[in-house]
């Protein structure tokens, strides 16, 4: 199921395009999750064609944010307080899946979790974040 707000295109934002976004494959409100797809490239990279930990950060980043926003109906602007990344194993180039969750939400912060894995499952990075979601006229 992917509902995202009807004003919002994701394939026109830059930000999205440099991290590599392939495709929202689920938007959730109610249950307050997501899961993208993202195309870890080459220029992404540092020696060895592992990816560099900023991206894997932005991607669960993403996919924790996305969570949060769509368990408030798009109607707020999620902003991250803090991120605290695991890295298991390094991401290379081809495609990666970001899981964001929300574990619990208060009126205006958030606690988040998210995973990057693999196509076929395989962790590759574990997080969690306190957001604040804050007015979009903000």
């Amino acid at each position: 199921m992917v509902s995202l707000p009807p004003d919002w295109d994701p394939s026109i934002d830059a930000m999205l395009r440099t991290l590599g976004l392939h495709r929202y494959v689920e938007v959730d409100g109610e249950a307050g999750r997501v899961v993208v797809e993202f195309e870890a490239r080459p220029d992404q990279c540092h020696s060895g064609n592992v990816v560099q930990g900023g991206f894997v950060t932005g991607w669960i980043d993403n996919a924790m944010a996305m969570a949060a926003m769509a368990k408030s109906g798009f109607d707020r602007v999620a902003m991250s307080l803090d991120i605290k990344v695991a890295f298991y194993r390094s991401a290379n180039p081809g495609l990666v899946v970001a899981e964001g969750w929300v574990e619990r939400m208060g009126g205006r912060t958030v606690f988040a979790e998210g995973l990057l894995r693999t196509p076929e499952g395989e962790p590759i990075a574990k997080a969690m974040s306190t957001i604040a979601l804050v007015s979009r006229d903000r």
